[in-house]
């Protein structure tokens, strides 16, 4: 494979993710083919760009970037047919996943990265359709909406060469982006897995009648979500550890209480009878807070927050 800077970008599939990928590509100055076969796409990706631009503008563009850069086409073949990186972001849907990487193998260019968006899906369960070069295929998942949340967990299948991790963390570096590299494949990935732990938690709290909707939110809005926006939980855990800190906060009693904790988070299933005591609960919030304008609070912060970090070089 060859290592020179990534300029040409096929993104095959534009619903939500699709479309964030598309906007956060064009902003970074590159050359993007789209690909999507539904009925009025083009119209709606080029709406959706054109919307998120001004996001994209206060967080920064590269020097040159357009909209303008946006080709759109129906066909697989003719988007990916000179790519140099491959986004994709079909259905998860194991049969039409491994189809859409065999057509997509089979044309695209062989130093081509071939990276899937797929929350749920590993590369292994569909890279072995690819029978041309399966050590380019892999997991590229980003955290939504693309466009604006840094983060992209990759990870290799059985087949994937150590170059082309290399390569696509190099890209999503390139553009912008905070990719981690999982060493071994998991359902979930990372990011997905952590917050499915909390939210096993927020459901069981409110079933249990410990708490409301409203206070299980502001728990984490109000609490440690400001700092996790910041740090991790294992360097938070570290600053909260004292002088000596994480190895040392291991030997206090604190510590035992936690684990002692962990041993008592709830296991839930969501049926109907909680299903619509959290649906009411968030009813009650909107009935106080309108979706409209916190909506576009949240997202006005959100890129304060992102504006601030990028320029806090203190942080990893």
């Amino acid at each position: 494979m060859h290592s020179q800077e990534i300029r040409r970008v096929a993104v095959i599939a534009t619903g939500v993710i699709g479309a964030g990928w598309v906007t956060a590509f064009l902003a970074r100055g590159l050359e993007v083919v789209a690909c999507d076969p539904a009925p009025g796409a083009e119209q709606r990706l080029r709406d959706y760009v054109a919307a998120q631009w001004p996001s994209m503008a206060s967080i920064g563009l590269t020097e040159g970037a357009c909209p303008d850069q946006l080709r759109f086409t129906t066909s697989i073949e003719e988007a990916v047919g000179d790519a140099q990186f491959v986004q994709e972001n079909g259905p998860e849907q194991l049969d039409f996943k491994r189809e859409l990487f065999r057509r997509i193998d089979a044309v695209a260019p062989p130093q081509a990265i071939l990276a899937s968006s797929s929350s749920t899906l590993m590369a292994s369960a569909f890279q072995d359709a690819c029978t041309h070069h399966p050590e380019r295929v892999l997991l590229g998942h980003p955290f939504n909406p693309p466009h604006l949340i840094p983060l992209v967990e990759v990870a290799g299948g059985t087949r994937t060469s150590p170059e082309a991790i290399e390569r696509a963390m190099a890209f999503y570096r390139q553009v912008g982006k905070h990719p981690i590299h999982l060493k071994k494949e998991i359902s979930g990935h990372v990011a997905n897995r952590l917050q499915a732990a909390l939210w096993q938690e927020a459901f069981h709290l409110v079933q249990s009648g410990v708490a409301s909707v409203a206070d299980v939110d502001a728990a984490i809005a109000h609490g440690p979500g400001l700092r996790w926006a910041l740090l991790g939980p294992f360097l938070n855990l570290h600053l909260s550890g004292g002088a000596g800190g994480i190895a040392e906060l291991f030997n206090k009693p604190l510590w035992q209480a936690v684990e002692a904790l962990w041993k008592d988070l709830g296991q839930v299933s969501v049926g109907p009878p909680l299903a619509a005591a959290v649906a009411a609960g968030i009813e009650d919030v909107l009935a106080a807070h309108p979706a409209e304008p916190l909506l576009r609070q949240r997202d006005e912060l959100l890129l304060s927050l992102l504006n601030n970090k990028s320029r806090a070089d203190a942080l990893p």
